[in-house]
């Protein structure tokens, strides 16, 4: 007789669909966790790398000048006019890195835009491509800094001497507003006025801010969160928090569209708008609402 086989139970360790199913699970929510803080700090690396090219940036700025008897680059992007008595032989910073539709999100091919950047005044002084490009821009931008207004970019009504030359910035109350040179930047210091700003892609000219009236000329930028970085004019390089919601709003909802002019409807907007303008003039041309 055959004798019967006796059948033991397995001994081999597994995870049952249950275990596996938590597991799973805690794996899910570990992720939801981790995933916030490493996009903080993946954010926060490309914030410093937009402050050290702004800090470049602005050292090349300062050489330009000190190279030129204090007078500043020609800061009104792909503007070279020799003719024009705003910018009398001053060659552009930068050529004309825009499309002609960049109000609709439109981008200039790759080849102009570095082309651009490197027939410009600045690049002698700054010869790398990936200083003129946050590492948070659109993909085929390699302009979004910006030099603003005052700091001899388009000078709009108000803040220059019709017929302006080197010679003819507006002054109030010690103010030199539209600034040709270096030796003007005193009132406020130096450390108070800023020169370039992220303003996260390539728009015409330089950075529009009104000077006479309570409202943005060109949109808020809302760059690496909720503000934007900034450059100014003795060579530091700071981040800025929007403290409006309805700034950091108007700027996300206006971003690659140019529409400009907007009011500040709260408190806290209109300190951020006192804060941009005070930063590019020195001073506000009217009597603020807040």
């Amino acid at each position: 007789m055959d004798a019967k086989r006796e059948v033991r139970p397995s001994t081999d360790c597994g995870f049952t669909l249950i275990e596996l199913l938590v597991v799973i699970a805690v794996i899910a929510v570990l992720m939801a966790i981790l995933m916030p803080a490493l996009q903080r700090a993946r954010e926060q690396g490309k914030r410093a790398a937009c402050l050290s090219n702004l800090r470049q940036l602005g050292l090349a700025w300062i050489l330009y000048a000190d190279d030129h008897d204090g007078n500043l680059v020609n800061g009104a992007a792909g503007f070279t006019n020799m003719s024009d008595p705003r910018h009398p032989n001053e060659k552009a910073w930068v050529g004309q890195c825009w499309h002609s539709n960049y109000a609709s999100g439109e981008q200039l091919d790759e080849e102009s835009q570095k082309q651009a950047i490197m027939t410009g005044a600045l690049w002698p002084y700054g010869p790398n491509l990936k200083l003129f490009r946050c590492p948070t821009a659109y993909q085929g931008e390699f302009l979004t800094y910006a030099i603003v207004h005052s700091m001899n970019g388009n000078p709009p009504p108000g803040t220059f001497t019709t017929g302006a030359t080197r010679n003819t910035s507006l002054v109030e109350d010690g103010t030199v507003l539209w600034v040709k040179n270096r030796d003007q930047i005193h009132r406020p210091a130096p450390a108070q006025r800023c020169v370039f700003i992220d303003e996260g892609w390539a728009t015409s000219y330089s950075y529009a801010v009104h000077y006479i009236v309570e409202q943005w000329w060109d949109d808020p930028m809302v760059r690496h969160g909720d503000g934007t970085t900034i450059n100014f004019a003795d060579g530091h390089a700071e981040y800025w928090k929007w403290r409006g919601m309805d700034t950091r709003k108007q700027g996300k909802d206006r971003d690659r569209s140019h529409p400009g002019q907007f009011v500040p409807e709260t408190a806290e907007g209109f300190a951020d708008l006192h804060r941009l303008q005070l930063a590019v003039w020195g001073r506000l041309g009217y009597e603020p609402t807040y």
